[in-house]
């Protein structure tokens, strides 16, 4: 179980916990998904999961271009679910999860 399953389980539910998991530690943690996100011209969108409004939505297609393409194949094959099912998943999911990983607005240094 990673570092973050406990947490999200319940929020998301334990296979997606474990993918979104695997997704921030394949990006060095937290930040490293806040910093990816913000590369790929997502930061407004990223911003307002970390902080404590509404989060911004985010698109299947926006989670393939800020992840690429072979992350997330890589992650659907580990759960069983095909790439767009998967991105599509995550992006219903992802604004929770860091929503939920930063409950004071802020990202977390570790």
């Amino acid at each position: 179980m990673g570092l973050f399953d406990g947490l999200l389980g319940g929020v998301v539910g334990a296979e997606m916990a474990t993918v979104v998991n695997a997704l921030i530690e394949k990006h060095g943690g937290l930040q490293g998904i806040v910093a990816q996100l913000e590369q790929q011209g997502l930061g407004g969108t990223v911003r307002s999961w970390v902080g404590t409004g509404a989060n911004q939505p985010i698109t299947a297609d926006q989670i393939h271009q800020a992840f690429g393409s072979d992350a997330v194949k890589e992650l659907a094959a580990k759960v069983g679910l095909s790439p767009q099912d998967l991105a599509a998943k995550l992006s219903a999911i992802l604004p929770q999860a860091v929503d939920k990983l930063t409950p004071g607005g802020t990202v977390p240094k570790t």
